[in-house]
């Protein structure tokens, strides 16, 4: 199966378990995407806040909303980290009794190779998930060598960094990078030979993806919001999907104390999830409770 294939939900039965979804309960959540989760919700009935920054979400939710009704869906088009704006937009002054976060990049947006995400897909260089602001073409293009090792070091975690980044300055010099396909063609070049599990371009586009919609920084601000759009009890699940996600959310829950800790270690997805959905291979789900005072 296509690891670009199935528009899935992740870890459906445990998102829906730690998030102790019932009948009456107002869930955000937070990355809406193609809307497995709220739909999973709505039919739990949970009333259900769905928050996406990407403009292509509107027509599923549109959808939803005429499926359940605006008295049990509502959507918010934003980025997770404006918890309290979007929330109050939307049900006033009513407070979450959970929120829902699946971090990073959706198949939906891997699928479209125009949006610009996939090393394996030939596109424009873009990356952008509202579709606004630095693209990862205008990264690449226009940063210094060192301040690009310095990202594909940081959030890819590329121990490489240097030699990719010299390689790119190098081809940019030539001819501006645009597509996807030269980018990726480049860091391969450019990587040391010997065997290796991943393709040598995967680190370097998640690094670009997330210096480009800066989400590390807008996931520790939604996890600090959610403190103050919970009710008591309320409950925090996040999936992540690689280290630097997953430290940020185990240090948030540890640190905070508003919160307490339901996962003492990380929850990953079945052997039969696994083989069924590529993109759950990698998750990891984390959840807290808001403490009543």
């Amino acid at each position: 199966m296509s690891e670009t294939a199935p528009h899935v939900p992740v870890m459906p039965a445990e998102c829906l378990e730690w998030l102790a979804a019932a009948a009456g309960k107002l869930v955000i959540d937070g990355t809406f995407g193609a809307g497995g989760h709220s739909r999973l919700l709505l039919e739990a009935g949970c009333d259900v806040l769905a928050i996406d920054q990407d403009p292509a979400a509107r027509a599923t939710a549109d959808q939803l909303q005429a499926e359940y009704g605006a008295d049990r869906f509502r959507f918010q088009s934003g980025n997770f980290r404006q918890l309290e704006p979007l929330l109050a937009a939307a049900w006033g002054e009513r407070r979450a009794d959970g929120l829902l976060l699946d971090i990073g990049v959706s198949s939906m947006q891997i699928d479209q190779a125009e949006r610009g995400f996939a090393f394996r897909q030939d596109g424009p260089l873009d990356m952008r998930m509202s579709s606004s602001g630095q693209s990862a073409a205008d990264v690449v293009n226009d940063m210094d060598e060192a301040e690009l090792a310095a990202i594909i070091y940081r959030y890819g975690e590329e121990r490489h960094s240097r030699r990719i980044a010299r390689a790119i300055k190098a081809a940019a010099a030539e001819a501006p990078i645009t597509d996807t396909a030269r980018l990726a063609g480049i860091i391969q070049a450019a990587y040391p030979g010997g065997p290796r599990r991943d393709h040598p371009a995967r680190r370097t586009f998640q690094a670009l993806r997330i210096f480009v919609n800066d989400e590390l920084a807008a996931l520790e601000e939604a996890l600090a919001a959610a403190g103050a759009v919970l009710s008591a009890g309320g409950r925090v699940v996040v999936l992540s999907y690689h280290s630097l996600e997953d430290r940020i959310v185990k240090h948030a829950f540890k640190d905070d104390a508003r919160y307490e800790v339901l996962t003492k270690r990380p929850l990953t997805a079945s052997d039969a999830e696994q083989e069924t959905n590529p993109r759950s291979r990698s998750a990891k789900l984390r959840a807290a409770e808001r403490r009543a005072s």
